[in-house]
């Protein structure tokens, strides 16, 4: 089922490993007259892509006592894990705000304010599954940040309407607006306005290939949080752990639908044929999506052992990297490139897809090797702040006029040597 990628007694392990280039579909065309079609045509245009996408063209925006109605009618149950995934989410990212620094050096002190944005736009997927726990993991850490504005954008489903889940987590999360938009043409949206969905200053979450492109060309007129697209896993994997519970994962991250990548590395060939063997009984004999899924981006992966497997995982760069197998604390020393690192064998990844307080919106698509999780900073500016003491400008102006001298600056030198005269 799963490719083989043999790199035992191999030495190019990134080589080995490097990305396929994309196919098919122009999805850079496709998408680039997307946003120029909203550009041009604002509400009118939105209305008609999603006609063509989602197969409705009504109101844009939800009505504002929605969400706390489906917070009422929302499953008890339910409503109790969003608001203990809410305090996990909320908890971790306070941690991320610490304090300003400030330094002095020389008579001259330098500060940061921290500034959030104004506005932000939050991408939730609709369309495969009610992702609810994808407006907590976008929108909250924006309200930590102290953002004044969070929209939200979401496809509907067929008659127009947004499932109870996603606008019962918009509720719990303080969403301002929630608008019935998906794919590119929410990002074009979001990212240049239109009568109904105002602009707005950062725009993040997850989706599709046609999404995450979307952000990546609005990304001169916007700030974004990562390319977010196709769910990946990557599993460092060795017999002390049940073959089943790779499997599970593996079939978990599947799951979320085409274009992803699902790898187990070993260095065990025997452990990686139970592994396969194990998603073929959770497929069942008539298998599901999830399989297709797979058997175009699964991969098994055999190395020589774990330092080999670590650099297997570090030229894969995935957006979950699970360490399953003996001494795995031990690895994690060696993790280079990955969006989130879980660790031992109950640390699966969909916890953190839920409850573990980290966020889920990762790198995808192998930029987790610059990039990283949506984090609070992704909304706030760090703005420097520099004062002088008195006396100070004496002992740092021989040093500015001398750069500015070299460098042709006359006018920077002169604005020093009349603080100097006066």
């Amino acid at each position: 089922m799963l490719a083989r990628v043999d790199l035992r007694g191999s030495s190019d392990v990134r080589r080995a490993l490097a990305r396929p280039p994309v196919v098919g579909d122009d999805i850079e065309g496709a998408v680039a007259a997307i946003i120029a079609e909203v550009r041009s045509g604002g509400d009118a245009a939105v209305r008609a892509l999603s006609s063509r996408f989602n197969g409705w063209s009504g109101a844009i925006a939800v009505s504002p006592g929605e969400p706390a109605a489906a917070l009422e009618r929302l499953d008890p149950e339910l409503r109790a894990a969003l608001e203990f995934a809410r305090d996990q989410i909320v908890a971790w990212h306070e941690v991320q705000r610490g304090e300003a620094p400030e330094h002095l050096r020389s008579g001259v002190r330098v500060r940061e304010v921290v500034v959030p944005v104004d506005r932000v736009g939050c991408y939730v997927p609709g369309g495969r599954a009610p992702l609810a726990s994808s407006v907590l993991m976008t929108a909250l850490p924006a309200r930590v940040a102290g953002v004044g504005h969070v929209a939200l954008c979401t496809p509907p489903r067929a008659d127009g309407t947004v499932h109870d889940a996603i606008l019962a987590a918009a509720a719990i999360a303080g969403v301002d607006a929630i608008y019935r938009v998906g794919g590119a043409q929410a990002i074009a949206a979001l990212a240049y306005g239109t009568e109904s969905i105002a602009a707005v200053d950062v725009i993040v979450g997850p989706g599709t290939a046609f999404t995450a492109e979307a952000k990546r060309q609005v990304a001169t007129v916007v700030a974004i949080d990562s390319y977010a697209g196709p769910s990946e896993v990557a599993v460092v994997a060795d017999a002390t752990v049940a073959p089943v519970l790779v499997a599970a994962d593996m079939l978990a991250q599947a799951e979320h639908g085409p274009g992803g990548s699902a790898a187990i590395i070993t260095w065990d060939e025997d452990f990686a044929s139970a592994v396969e063997d194990e998603l073929r009984k959770l497929l069942g004999a008539e298998g599901t999506d999830a399989e297709g899924w797979l058997r175009a981006g699964g991969r098994v992966v055999l190395v020589d052992g774990p330092e080999q497997a670590m650099a297997a995982a570090n030229a894969i760069a995935p957006e979950h990297l699970e360490l399953m197998c003996a001494g795995a604390e031990d690895l994690v020393p060696l993790v280079r490139n990955a969006g989130a690192v879980f660790v031992g064998v109950d640390a699966s990844a969909v916890i953190g897809d839920y409850v573990a307080g980290v966020n889920h919106v990762l790198p995808t698509g192998g930029t987790a090797r610059y990039t990283d999780a949506l984090r609070v900073d992704d909304f706030r500016k760090h703005v420097h702040v520099v004062s002088l003491a008195p006396g100070a400008l004496a002992g740092l102006a021989p040093y500015v006029t001398t750069l500015a001298d070299a460098e042709g600056l006359s006018a920077h030198a002169e604005a020093i040597r009349l603080r100097e005269k006066s």
